[in-house]
């Protein structure tokens, strides 16, 4: 019988260019797993990436810092300790306008695919 538990101690770093760090410990990339992708993030100052209009739930809780999310066009920010649910087939943008990085944890259900995220070219 094997174990009953994963411990993950090399998450898969998502090669990024926009300097935001992405550790997914569960998911497509690291395991193969496609129910559920877990990650680790820090995004830097005055990150943001396009609106997209993902094929998947999308929960976020916020570690440390402040992250601005623009909700079908309602402007919400978050801040550490805070959490929010995004359900999927809504249209979003991700940003940290602020002076300080964001360290949050997101998590997909099903897990995080670029297939699925439906990214508006800028």
């Amino acid at each position: 019988m094997g174990k009953k538990y994963q411990i993950q101690k090399s998450p898969f770093v998502v090669p990024t260019t926009d300097g935001k760090l992405i550790e997914e410990h569960f998911g497509r990339a690291t395991d193969g797993n496609t129910q559920v992708s877990i990650a680790h993030m820090v995004a830097p100052p005055g990150w943001s990436e396009p609106f997209q209009t993902p094929e998947f739930d999308e929960y976020t809780y916020i570690i440390k810092g402040k992250k601005q999310f623009i909700i079908e066009g309602e402007k919400v920010v978050l801040e550490s300790g805070q959490s929010i649910k995004i359900e999927k087939n809504t249209r979003i943008q991700y940003a940290n306008p602020f002076d300080e990085p964001c360290e949050y944890i997101a998590i997909c259900l099903p897990a995080f695919s670029i297939e699925s995220v439906h990214r508006e070219e800028l």
